[in-house]
């Protein structure tokens, strides 16, 4: 069990980070699109998906990589960018289309790309497989440090892409871990309507690598897992998959009705929001008190407060940057 003080801090901290910026992201985006919901109004146009929840699926695994390591998100990718060290002023400034954006505002957030820290995400369904076993195919090749995670959702797992990608991953060999975020629902369709097997990990054995699969939403279980991913990752002992159950507390998108859900799953689902119960964890085991707890989360504070005063007051890029940085 994960003992380390600086560690657990950060895992606190980042988690609550994410959820911060996520509930400054959700009244940003609001703003323009009520009372009519319009998504192409507002100061953030378009669809957004918030990871609400999924939080220790992003820490317990970051909290093992370093600027070498590539990780490949999802359509909702906050959280993983967040836990990876993405640059929060140009991630927020990306999302409201800012020419001091990651990518000049041209991406928007479900394609965010910091070079700087190796991650990347994409909007189609298990995108990130196929590039994430690229780069641990190179760094294998070159003899380069470093490994790839991608992190998909329990419905991509049902795409050709990952089939595809983790065969080729276990024959040779490559440095790769591939995480499911299992919330149950791949869009409005229930897990157990859409999958012939009821958990993700079992599939591991048709490629003969280690499966897992982590109950509970808890950060500390996928913080064990995840080292022992990575450490045979980093080993030359090749690829292994990871499914996390994890909570989506808010819908897939903004605007979702959620009608699709049983009554009484998100009272549920908030009874066991993973946040105020690793803060409990932290003040019963003795590791922090309520000022060190209250440190942490007002730094955190400031710093989503920051990067959303950069955005805001960020320049408008010039129509005819439109044309640049595409290839014809």
């Amino acid at each position: 069990m994960l003992s380390d003080v600086n560690t657990l801090q950060w895992l606190y901290g980042s988690m609550f980070k994410s959820r911060y910026y996520e509930e400054c992201m959700e009244k940003a985006y609001l703003e323009g699109k009520q009372p009519v919901f319009n998504m192409a109004n507002g100061p953030v146009p378009g669809e957004m998906h918030l990871s609400n929840g999924q939080e220790p699926c992003a820490v317990g695994v970051c909290a093992h990589l370093n600027a070498d390591d590539a990780v490949f998100a999802t359509h909702r990718p906050h959280h993983i960018a967040i836990a990876k060290g993405v640059n929060l002023k140009a991630m927020t400034a990306e999302i409201f289309g800012k020419k001091s954006g990651l990518s000049g505002g041209r991406g928007g957030h479900m394609h965010l790309f910091d070079p700087t820290v190796n991650f990347a995400c994409s909007g189609i369904i298990a995108e990130g497989m196929g590039p994430a076993a690229g780069v641990a195919l190179a760094r294998k090749l070159r003899n380069e440090p470093g490994i790839a995670v991608a992190f998909i959702g329990e419905g991509a797992a049902n795409q050709g892409a990952f089939h595809e990608t983790m065969n080729l991953a276990a024959v040779w060999k490559l440095p790769f871990v591939c995480i499911i975020e299992d919330n149950a629902w791949g869009i409005s369709v229930s897990k157990t309507d859409a999958t012939s097997v009821p958990r993700n990990d079992v599939r591991a054995a048709s490629y003969g690598i280690p499966g897992e699969y982590i109950e509970g939403n808890d950060p500390l279980a996928i913080y064990d897992a995840a080292e022992r991913a990575i450490k045979r990752a980093r080993s030359g002992q090749g690829p292994s998959l990871i499914e996390i159950e994890t909570y989506r507390l808010a819908g897939h998108f903004m605007g979702d009705t959620e009608a699709y859900r049983p009554e009484g799953e998100k009272d549920e689902l908030f009874s066991k929001d993973p946040i105020p119960k690793f803060r409990k964890h932290l003040l019963e085991s003795g590791t922090l008190d309520e000022t060190g707890l209250k440190k942490i989360e007002e730094a955190m504070y400031k710093e989503v407060d920051d990067a959303f005063e950069f955005a805001r007051s960020a320049a408008e890029p010039e129509p005819i940057e439109a044309l640049e940085k595409v290839f014809a």
